[in-house]
């Protein structure tokens, strides 16, 4: 591990690691199934800015300590034994409803984050830690790993965009079954109804992730960015305003001399998709014989 590989905390019980243009963030309290209490909130709030704020970092990996638990979601102990994740004055809880506040669990109401996200989900993903696993663009699972709003037990909401994100993710009827039963599926399923990316054997989807992301980091940036912000900027509204919305990101593209660099690569065959000899960069790539 270099010196930039070091972890370091980003709060109490989260821990930030710099792999060259991938940040590694993670929940490391797995005594407590990594559930989200005060501390761990502040820890996600300070891990996400310092990706959100670094330019040398590409791409995030947001998994949970040890083999049992991604998140279970908020720490309901805490919450009982007065120690709310936010404040519950008043004042608070109208700046969260006007949507002043950053998130119950961390930075959950964030919708401007245009570099690209992945959840290694390493265990159970419960309540707050569906929330989280929706929340990022791409999920990897290892075998073992559940899914479910199990916080419909104890009379708990969603409070982190789960009822908005799960639906846009997975659909009207398959996220309404999981909101109002609690029921709990694995990692197959999760699959199979486009909750996951990818399911892998256990104890290795942080490995993939982070394969996944320094694919993603060694291509060029400015365009995924805008593509992400169109696409998630667009998503579900009408047609031609999605459509507005794109040419909006796209022209903002033009003025990045990325776009020329791109084409003088593809015209001399100067880049590995290019080039006959060398691996695709781009994952599936078919090149004609």
């Amino acid at each position: 591990m270099t010196s930039e590989q070091v972890p370091e905390q980003a709060g109490d019980f989260v821990r930030y690691e710099q792999r060259g243009p991938v940040a590694l963030i993670t929940i490391d309290r797995p005594e407590r199934m990594n559930a989200i209490g005060p501390e761990v909130h502040q820890g996600l709030l300070d891990a996400w800015t310092r990706f959100r704020d670094d330019d040398a970092a590409l791409v995030a990996v947001l998994t949970g300590s040890g083999e049992q638990a991604f998140c279970a979601g908020g720490d309901l102990k805490a919450a009982f034994e007065g120690r709310a994740v936010a404040p519950l004055t008043p004042e608070e809880r109208a700046a969260h409803v006007r949507g002043e506040r950053p998130g119950v669990l961390g930075p959950s109401r964030w919708t401007d984050l245009h570099k690209p996200t992945i959840a290694a989900v390493n265990g159970v993903a419960y309540a707050g830690g569906l929330e989280w696993v929706c929340w990022t663009d791409l999920a990897i699972a290892d075998a073992h790993a559940t899914f479910g709003v199990t916080c419909r037990r104890w009379n708990i909401g969603l409070a982190d965009g789960g009822t908005q994100r799960l639906p846009r993710i997975v659909g009207f009827r398959r996220a309404m079954e999981l909101i109002v039963t609690g029921r709990v599926i694995d990692a197959d399923e999760a699959l199979r109804i486009g909750l996951v990316n990818e399911v892998v054997p256990s104890g290795t989807c942080v490995q993939r992730a982070l394969e996944l992301a320094e694919t993603i980091a060694a291509l060029p940036q400015s365009a995924i960015r805008t593509d992400k912000e169109a696409a998630v900027r667009g998503f579900g509204r009408p047609l031609e305003e999605g459509l507005r919305i794109e040419a909006e990101c796209f022209d903002r593209l033009l003025d990045d001399p990325q776009i020329a660099e791109g084409l003088r690569q593809f015209n001399e065959r100067d880049h590995p998709d290019r080039r006959p000899d060398a691996a695709p960069a781009t994952p599936g790539l078919a090149r004609p014989r």
